[in-house]
């Protein structure tokens, strides 16, 4: 069984929420810890095993719920008991749920979803329950009880269709090139889609086989790269035909009470990009008296970014605010035009890391501040290459709003970090926020954070 417009991405939006849960340093409270644990969890990667634990973890017994209070026990099971009873009313005989490494925490916000038929009141549940600062806020870009998903169209025509598919696929997603007959063809895509629409889920008949199919065992690491360079991004409807949609108007609204807007370290196309494509979002950017506008770049390349320098980065920002254009169309959009969207970046300089040309984008009107940060080593262990002093959080505000998105992926988390040789540097978290509070002027404590999630 495909809940695939039920559950929600389990690597954005739970991971900018899991990370925001305070945690207490003297260990004196540990709920917060258990709290932290719990909605982190993954369940064990054999099918069977993991369905055997997550009745554990419904029913009450499982040891995650030590040291969690009986009070926040009892709600939490309340809504992980909705999206059960969901995946028990979905249950045919020749479609089960697979739990496989399924995570808890998106169970939790997906039965949250359904019992309040709000996303966003979902994500406000879980902030509450877990004590997430009031002057912090996840807005998600789209809000919405469906699924969208994006396609990558890359410069030798070959589209992909997909979010997993684009950065870290686990079987062939793009079109096959070998010649074919029209009426093969097309047998075989009435056949697919035939077979697909014997299964009764959340999908709509006729929609695209590719966006039914459930990608949980994936691994980021040894990914084939790309045929060629990803020329854009833009989302699809279940039929695979480009749309292009509005976005949630409290991310609009937060844009035009913002001071400073961070483009945060991630995926460039299937985590940045889908937030930035949507209408109207690249024009709010571009306000004026939005003075800060800091690209953290990235600590290491990936498939999608394969030989990318800062340049090449900024473009793609600029081309998704700009309307999404091609790679093809970007001479269009004048280059002393950048800085509008992107005024600063911040970049950490060593193995694996995008180069960046500071000459260039000082003539772009773009300033470039370096920063310390960790090697990743061969055994996928970390080292310190310089220690950055006390630190405070991310980006802190006086009497200005600040917009923010959450910038503490694989920062000063070294241990919990799992790379390969290629990896580049991680970046430190007090380097990175001194870092921050320079550019922005040293800033006080009493700021309004939002993240926005695509």
């Amino acid at each position: 069984m495909l809940l695939s417009r039920v559950l929600l991405s389990p690597d954005t939006l739970l991971g900018r929420l899991v990370r925001l849960i305070p945690e207490d340093p003297t260990g004196a409270n540990t709920e917060k810890s258990a709290l932290k644990a719990f909605f982190n969890h993954r369940l064990d990667s054999s099918p069977q095993a993991a369905r055997h634990e997550w009745l554990e973890i419904v029913e009450g017994h499982h040891a995650l719920w030590n040291h969690i209070t009986s009070p926040k026990r009892e709600l939490i099971r309340s809504f992980l008991n909705t999206i059960n009873l969901e995946i028990v009313k979905r249950a045919r005989p020749t479609s089960v749920f697979n739990f496989q490494s399924a995570s808890v925490g998106n169970l939790f916000l997906t039965g949250a979803r359904i019992f309040t038929g709000s996303f966003e009141a979902a994500i406000y549940l879980l902030g509450s329950i877990t004590g997430v600062k009031d002057n912090v806020e996840v807005i998600p870009a789209i809000n919405s009880n469906f699924s969208y998903h994006i396609s990558a169209g890359l410069r030798d025509g070959t589209v992909i269709v997909g979010q997993n598919n684009i950065s870290h696929p686990i079987a062939p997603s793009s079109i096959p090139t070998e010649a074919v007959s029209p009426r093969t063809h097309s047998r075989k895509i009435s056949f697919d889609m035939l077979e697909h629409d014997k299964v009764e889920d959340a999908n709509l008949p006729g929609s695209l086989p590719t966006l039914r199919k459930q990608n949980i065992d994936f691994r980021k690491e040894d990914t084939e790269g790309l045929s060629s360079p990803i020329d854009r991004i833009w989302y699809i409807n279940p039929y695979g035909q480009e749309i292009r949609p509005s976005p949630n108007s409290r991310v609009v609204d937060a844009l035009d009470d913002a001071s400073c807007v961070i483009f945060s370290i991630g995926s460039l196309y299937t985590s940045i990009l889908p937030c930035l494509v949507l209408r109207d979002v690249g024009a709010a950017i571009a306000d004026p008296k939005i003075r800060f506008k800091i690209l953290i770049l990235n600590g290491c390349l990936d498939r999608e970014t394969p030989e990318y320098t800062a340049k090449d980065f900024i473009g793609a920002i600029v081309r998704g605010c700009c309307g999404n254009e091609s790679i093809a169309e970007t001479d269009q959009i004048k280059e002393e035009e950048w800085k509008k969207y992107v005024t600063h970046v911040v970049f950490l300089e060593g193995p694996g890391t995008p180069y960046v040309d500071r000459v260039e984008l000082r003539r772009l009107g773009i300033e470039a501040v370096r920063v310390y940060g960790r090697r990743v080593r061969s055994d996928s262990s970390v080292s310190l290459n310089v220690a950055k002093p006390e630190s405070s959080e991310v980006v802190k505000s006086a009497g200005d709003k600040t917009i923010t998105s959450i910038i503490t992926e694989g920062i000063n988390d070294a241990t919990k970090v799992t790379v390969d040789s290629s990896a580049g540097m991680l970046y430190d978290g007090a380097g990175l926020g001194r870092a921050l509070e320079a550019i922005l002027g040293g800033k006080g404590d009493k700021s309004r954070r939002y993240t926005l999630i695509g």
